[in-house]
């Protein structure tokens, strides 16, 4: 069972700990320091739990942390940045019932909102089988590393 767990200033280490690993891979892959979040200190987590317009979510699987999202306001409804499952986790249906679990815990938000890498065809084909649409918007990070933005319309009594 998914379970989606509110995290806690306390869980700041565990929350580093399945950043790192969940994005180990595309850190050495990119060599991307500046953006990505196993780059990140541990005083970026702890300021986002800190921040009253985000919400950090443990995720567990077993009754054991397997990732994390982080949703915070945006413009239009809610923006999912950081979200990352540990490697062994990835590929088992586990982050689609993740994006699901989110989209109905803001009941009162049609309009989300997220960014991944474009080089990265599983991870946009994963966010598009969930029914987000590009924006158009792109980034280049690196010369060989472009973020795109992603949103999805949720209309009124439609299930996420």
């Amino acid at each position: 069972m998914i379970m989606l767990v509110p995290a806690k200033l306390e869980d700041a280490p565990a929350l580093l700990d399945i950043q790192r690993r969940a994005f180990g891979a595309l850190l050495e892959k990119y060599q991307d320091f500046d953006t990505n979040p196993a780059a990140e200190p541990l005083e970026k987590i702890q300021w986002r739990l800190n921040s009253p317009e985000r919400d950090y979510w443990l995720i567990q699987a077993e009754g054991q942390p397997v990732g994390l999202a982080c949703v915070r306001q945006s413009e239009k409804g809610r923006c999912v940045s950081p979200i990352g499952l540990l490697p062994e986790w990835q590929g088992k249906g586990v982050g689609r019932q993740v994006m699901a679990l989110l989209e109905k815990s803001y009941p009162d938000d049609c309009y989300w909102e997220l960014s991944t890498i474009f080089q990265e065809p599983g991870l946009c084909r994963f966010y598009e089988s969930l029914g987000y649409k590009r924006t158009g918007s792109e980034t280049q990070m690196l010369p060989h590393m472009t973020v795109v933005g992603y949103e999805k319309y949720i209309r009124e009594g439609e299930k996420a």
